[in-house]
């Protein structure tokens, strides 16, 4: 399988006041394309410092990253949002959907960026709203939406612009039980429709049971990487 993310000798230190603080110690990781593996471990593990790496959100103080095949190290900030806008789709534990918009609205704003027309973009965003469950709300707005309805949107705005990879950080942590379940059973359904790259950040253990590669994480370093037990 062909390793669409690549990372070697990545390492990165955070300044506070005069102390340095390693938060990744020499990770070296590749995930293949269509894999749905997760990244576990304890707060402070390196998980989301990890994941904003990849996504090109910071830069690791050492090492090297490539996104499909890209070094992402000579990227200039505009190049690295390039690569962000037509490779990597986002999901945030906050959900982070604009409160003025409809769900509709809020996964077309990122093909409007891409440049695609109206109508392509309005059925784009009807489209990928049914597969996650959506059809019927797409004009409301997150407030009319619940936790579970909004994060459902925060998925489809990911994939809305056929990233070859999403990166979810924590995505059922602000869901109760039957919503996660139903999140992390829907992202595993559209990575084995679609053949999209997840990799998720959690120290959620229904999330975990769903991955076929758990990779775990303590104190900045990777413990455990292999698949899962079971299939998911």
């Amino acid at each position: 399988m062909n390793a669409i993310i690549q990372c070697r000798g990545v390492e990165k230190i955070y300044r506070q006041g005069a102390v340095d603080v390693p938060a990744l110690r020499g990770v070296d990781l590749e995930i293949g394309a269509g894999e749905f593996a997760t990244l576990s471990g304890p707060s402070g593990s390196g998980k989301t410092t990890l994941l904003s790496l990849i996504g090109g959100l910071d830069r690791p103080t050492a090492g090297e990253i490539a996104v499909d095949g890209a070094p992402m190290g000579p990227m200039s900030a505009n190049q690295l949002a390039d690569l962000r806008l037509h490779k990597i789709g986002f999901v945030f534990q906050t959900y982070s959907l604009v409160p003025v918009l409809s769900a509709a609205e809020n996964v077309e704003f990122i093909l409007q960026l891409l440049g695609q027309p109206k109508a392509e973009r309005a059925a784009r965003a009807k489209r990928v709203l049914g597969e996650v469950g959506l059809a019927g709300l797409e004009d409301r707005r997150p407030a009319r939406l619940s936790g579970g309805q909004q994060q459902r949107v925060a998925v489809a705005r990911a994939l809305a612009p056929k990233p070859a990879i999403v990166l979810a950080d924590e995505p059922t942590a602000n869901l109760d039980s039957q919503n996660a379940e139903e999140l992390i059973a829907l992202m595993a359904r559209l990575n084995a429709a679609s053949g999209v790259t997840f990799l998720i950040a959690t120290h959620d253990s229904r999330v975990i049971a769903h991955s076929r590669r758990q990779i775990e994480m303590i104190d900045g370093k990777i413990t455990r990487d292999e698949p899962a037990l079971a299939p998911a």
